[in-house]
């Protein structure tokens, strides 16, 4: 009998809309592989990863990639960034061969990545095939960032490389452009289904008949609100982390519900967020209204935000709005937005056919 296939998955911690891609997939694949053997390295907590992860799977706790360096959610710090990117390519070729040292010992039959590069790299060293995935690549946004410095080239040149390296990079929708990388094959939309509990949660909460719950999720890079100051919304009460810890009427965490995330923004009446693909996804496949604040020149938002124009209900908020709670103007003008048809999230399914074929086609090298 010949042993389960063995796939090693990279998952970016820059966030966690990488987890968000990636999750559905996994699960789709292992409902056809139950018997797949999974690896995952991420710098995400093994908790948060099985939250998202129904399969079980070895959790190797640390990053190939950081993605950019935030000041927070919306606004990054080029400066480090820059230094990161610099420090880390000082070191291109030992982490590579490091790479390829760990899958020559691991011997996985597929390498599959959300969206680190040097994985794949240290796989096509190793031997061993790989596919990637994002709506998103860093040597896109690397070159939009720092094209004209003078000691950009040669990086970028190593991403390409090992993007171009992979068998393919399945652009997922909505996605940037990526026309350097030739072996684009587009999936459609990636994102988890939430069920509906608004009755049950609204119960929990204690909520009155015509109060609306706003979830205020900004993802894995925080950006605390100054919640505490805003004024008191009559007929809002908004859900914020509880890491936050603030003390308003009108405020309560949404970790203490014991619900999935997912859930939580099935049944909400809007989400609060900033322009990131595994929110703005799961809105527009949950049916849920979306308020918005732009991030600080970030060249992925336009992409997710015209998508979402037209398959979801969204509203940018200016940061002087926010910062003061000033939204019961924006909030009206979304619900009053008409249902738009919610799309259906068909990507999992057709990225999980091709991890498939190629696991299948692994097995008769």
């Amino acid at each position: 009998m010949n042993p389960p296939a063995h796939l090693f998955v990279d998952i970016s911690a820059h966030g966690f809309g990488h987890l968000a891609q990636a999750a559905p997939v996994l699960d789709a694949l292992t409902g056809r592989l139950p018997d797949l053997r999974l690896t995952i390295r991420s710098g995400l907590p093994t908790d948060k990863l099985q939250a998202r992860i129904s399969a079980r799977f070895s959790h190797l706790q640390e990053s190939s990639d950081f993605g950019y360096v935030m000041h927070d959610a919306v606004s990054l710090d080029l400066d480090a960034t820059a230094q990161a990117y610099r420090r880390q390519h000082a070191r291109w070729d030992e982490l590579v061969e490091r790479d390829a040292r760990l899958f020559s010992g691991l011997q996985p039959d597929l390498v599959f990545s959300d969206v680190a590069y040097l994985p794949l790299a240290g796989a096509a060293r190793a031997g061993i095939p790989s596919v990637a995935m994002c709506s998103l690549n860093w040597a896109e946004l690397f070159a939009h960032f720092f094209s004209s410095e003078d000691w950009a080239a040669t990086i970028h040149r190593q991403m390409l490389d090992a993007y171009q390296s992979a068998e393919c990079f399945l652009r997922v929708t909505p996605g940037m452009a990526m026309a350097d990388l030739p072996r684009l094959r587009p999936v459609g939309p990636i994102a988890a289904r939430g069920s509906d509990c608004r009755q049950a949660l609204r119960a929990q909460l204690g909520c009155r008949d015509d109060e609306r719950l706003v979830l205020v999720a900004f993802g894995g890079v925080n950006k605390q609100l100054p919640i505490a100051d805003w004024p008191t919304t009559e007929g809002i009460r908004w859900l914020i982390p509880q890491a936050w810890q603030v003390e308003h009427p009108g405020v309560s965490d949404f970790e203490s519900l014991g619900r999935s995330i997912t859930d939580v923004l099935r049944s909400v009446d809007a989400v609060l967020t900033k322009p990131g693909y595994g929110t703005f996804a799961e809105a527009a496949c949950n049916g849920t209204p979306l308020l918005y604040l732009r991030r600080e020149d970030w060249p992925e938002q336009d992409f997710l935000i015209d998508w979402l124009q037209t398959h979801g209900r969204c509203r940018e908020v200016s940061d002087a709005d926010l910062l003061s709670g000033r939204l019961q103007a924006a909030l009206a003008a979304l619900w009053n937005q008409a249902a738009a048809q919610i799309p259906q999230p068909s990507g999992a399914e057709e990225a999980a056919a091709v991890l498939l074929a190629r696991l299948a086609g692994t097995a008769t090298r």
